[in-house]
């Protein structure tokens, strides 16, 4: 690749995070990188949307008061050059399971630049954990080595070799670095879903239980997935679609075709 290869960069953590001045020095060596990222932490958002954002120019690029949804819209359509690429990341904590498509902000970026038409790749990292909450945990850009390598690697392959005639984006998850390359495993996204809620009189508190089993010996999710995969210390690439296609069958359409039929009989 060149410097004429264009790259739009954005995340969730925000625009002063490792994670993203660590993509932002690997992938300025292979192209011109304009960064358009959240002004502060804007994790687990989604896809939502402002209607106006306030913009900042810092040193590593713009600085948006808005979502990373906000982000992408606003660097592919006025803040930047259009790119050929879009990369979200490196988000601190892994993105994986289907139930997480939705909610991820970093993956929303992704999926914002697929209703552009522009390829995206979202990368996160798996924070295996010990006891410290994510946000508690430091991490410096040499944890970011095995992030960078396999978005390096993906920027500079993935365009020429068709995978986006197939693919609108990548998910990818890696395993914290530790010196040594981890292999790359082509993944599906893990079904689990383990969401629990506990009420404490006018309180609510929501838990993910998915976490709690993450032991390589027991995990549950199945050979192929993304989860099993980075749990087991390999990097994992889910080739995803977006916007989700629909299922049409018979059972639906026949609840069409008698629709006016059943409530116009009960309306009289």
């Amino acid at each position: 690749m060149s410097d004429d290869l264009e790259i739009l960069l954005t995340n969730d953590d925000g625009i002063d995070s490792t994670g993203i001045r660590a993509l932002y020095d690997a992938l300025s060596e292979r192209a011109n990188v304009t960064v358009v990222a959240p002004a502060d932490d804007r994790s687990a958002c989604g896809r939502s949307l402002s209607h106006e954002v306030e913009v900042d120019e810092r040193e590593l690029g713009y600085a948006v008061h808005g979502t990373p949804a906000d982000c992408v819209v606003a660097g592919l359509a006025e803040l930047g050059p259009f790119p050929d690429l879009v990369v979200a990341g490196c988000n601190k904590g892994a993105n994986l399971g289907e139930y997480v498509l939705g909610r991820s902000g970093t993956i929303s970026a992704a999926v914002e630049a697929a209703f552009f038409d522009v390829p995206a790749i979202a990368t996160s990292m798996y924070v295996p954990a010990d006891g410290t909450s994510l946000a508690d945990t430091d991490l410096t850009a040499a944890d970011y080595a095995e992030a960078t390598r396999v978005t390096s690697y993906l920027v500079d392959h993935a365009l020429g070799a068709g995978v986006f005639d197939h693919a609108a984006y990548l998910n990818v998850n890696v395993p914290v670095a530790d010196g040594e390359p981890a292999p790359l495993e082509i993944t599906r996204p893990s079904k689990r879903y383990e969401m629990d809620a506990e009420r404490n009189g006018a309180h609510v508190t929501l838990k993910d239980r998915v976490w709690e089993n993450m032991n390589p010996e027991s995990l549950p999710d199945p050979e192929g997935t993304d989860r099993r995969a980075v749990v087991e210390g390999r990097i994992s690439v889910s080739p995803l679609t977006a916007p989700h296609s629909t299922n049409a069958h018979e059972a639906l359409d026949a609840l069409a075709e008698t629709y006016l039929e059943t409530v116009g009989s009960t309306d009289h």
